[in-house]
């Protein structure tokens, strides 16, 4: 699954500990979803989608083929 995470926290001035406190995960759990290495749960999804006053399909959409 492909996001704008890098894109919604430059626009915040986030770092990626930032982020994950917010969320209540590890730093390098964000890492690995902000380089599509790791796809989040449907929660953590929306819970990213939310923290940033985001709809879910604005951070988050398929890979096109």
């Amino acid at each position: 699954m492909k996001n704008k995470i890098k894109v919604f926290r430059a626009e915040q001035g986030w770092s990626q500990q930032v982020l994950a406190d917010k969320l209540g995960v590890s730093r390098q759990a964000v890492n690995a979803i902000e380089r599509e290495k790791h796809d989040p749960s449907l929660q953590l999804a929306f819970d990213i989608a939310y923290v940033f006053n985001a709809n879910i399909e604005d951070v988050f959409f398929p890979e096109t083929k």
